[in-house]
C-alpha cells in the first residue's frame, strides 16, 4: 500500500486494511523503538502543539529521532506566532517549506482537516479539539491486538467517561467499526457519545449499550477502556463539578472481572483509576503508552515514503 505524502486526519480515512498495514509495519518496527536506525537521515519533521501535551508529543519526537530524523516546532501556542496574531493558514505555509512533514496538535475542531488542505507536505493530526486523534486509536488498536487474547473483531470494548468531549474515544469508536468489535459505552447522561456517531456505528451494524453504570459492563468487557472526565472542555466549570469522578476503578471493584480483562487509559489519568490499579494484571495503560512510539514510527516512515 502506498501512504507516501497521505495525510493522517481521521480514521474514518482508512479501511480495515489499511489499519492493519500499519500495525503489521508497528510491529516490525518495535524492536527499533529502544535501539532506532537511520532511515529518515536528513528529514526533518515539525511539532505544532497549540495545546499541552506530554505522550504524544513526546512519542512523535521519540519516534522521529529513532527513525533517525530531527524535530522542530513549539509545545505552545504561546511559544509561537500566533500570540502576534498570525493565523494557523499562514504558520502551515511557513512551516510546510521548512520541514517533510507537520504534526499538529490544535483546540479547534477541524484545524488539522484545513491544514492538511493548505500544506504541500503531510500533515499528521495529533488531536483537535474534541475531533479526531487518529494515532491514538491505532496504538490502541496496536494494543489490544498485542495484549489480548482474542481478535479485535471478537472483542467487547467498553468505554468509559467523558464520551462527548473525547477526541480519543471518537476516534477509536470509528476504528472499531470496521472490525465488528462489540462496543459499550459508559457515561453520565450529559457526557454521552454524541448521536451522530452512535447513528453511524448503527448503520454499520455494530452492537452497542449505552449506559450509566460501569457494573453493567465490567464482567463482560475483554477490554475497559477508561479516559477522564475532561474539565478543560466544559464550557461552565459548574457543570463539570456535577460529573468529576464519577467513574473510577480500584483493586476491588475489578475482583470480579474476568482474569484476561485489560485496563487501557490514553493517559493522563486524573483519579479514574487507583495507583493501586498499576500492579495488578489487568493494568495495560503503560505499556499502552509505550506502543505510540513504534506507531508512530510507522506511521511517519508510511507517509515520508520510507520503505522497511
Amino acid at each position: 500500500m502506498n501512504f507516501e505524502r497521505k495525510h493522517i486526519i481521521s480514521t474514518k480515512d482508512f479501511s480495515r486494511d489499511e489499519i492493519d498495514f500499519i500495525l503489521d509495519r508497528a510491529a516490525r518496527l518495535e524492536p527499533y523503538a529502544r535501539k532506532g536506525m537511520t532511515v529518515l537521515n536528513g528529514r526533518i519533521v515539525a511539532t505544532l502543539f497549540y495545546e499541552p501535551s506530554t505522550r504524544t508529543r513526546l512519542s512523535f519526537d521519540t519516534a522521529v529521532k529513532r527513525l533517525g530524523g530531527t524535530t522542530i516546532g513549539f509545545d505552545s501556542a504561546t511559544s509561537s506566532s500566533t500570540v502576534k496574531g498570525e493565523t494557523l493558514a499562514d504558520t502551515i505555509r511557513i512551516i510546510d517549506s521548512y520541514a517533510d512533514a507537520i504534526i499538529l496538535r490544535h483546540p479547534r475542531e477541524g484545524a488539522a482537516r484545513m491544514a492538511s488542505e493548505i500544506s504541500k507536505v503531510p500533515v499528521i493530526n495529533a488531536g483537535d479539539g474534541a475531533g479526531h486523534h487518529p494515532t491514538q486509536t491505532l496504538l490502541d488498536l496496536y494494543t489490544m491486538r498485542k495484549e489480548c487474547k482474542k481478535p479485535i473483531s471478537d472483542l467487547n470494548v467498553a468505554i468509559v467517561g467523558d464520551l462527548k468531549y473525547g477526541r480519543t474515544v471518537h476516534s477509536l469508536a470509528y476504528a472499531l467499526s470496521l472490525y465488528g468489535a462489540k462496543l459499550s459505552f459508559v457515561s453520565p447522561e450529559q457526557l454521552k457519545m454524541p448521536a451522530s456517531i452512535i447513528n453511524y456505528l448503527k448503520r454499520k451494524g455494530l452492537s452497542i449499550t449505552e449506559t450509566s453504570s460501569m457494573q453493567d459492563v465490567m464482567a463482560s468487557a475483554d477490554v475497559l477502556y477508561m479516559t477522564r472526565i475532561q474539565k478543560e472542555r466544559f464550557p461552565d466549570p459548574a457543570e463539570y463539578q456535577k460529573v468529576a469522578g464519577t467513574y473510577r476503578i480500584t483493586p476491588e471493584s475489578l475482583a470480579s472481572i474476568d482474569g484476561d480483562t485489560i485496563v487501557m487509559h490514553p493517559l493522563p489519568r486524573v483519579d479514574e483509576i487507583a495507583p493501586e490499579v498499576d500492579a495488578t494484571k489487568h493494568a495495560r495503560y503503560f505499556q499502552q503508552s509505550f506502543y505510540g512510539v513504534p506507531v508512530r514510527m510507522a506511521v511517519l516512515s508510511l507517509v515520508m515514503g520510507v520503505d522497511i
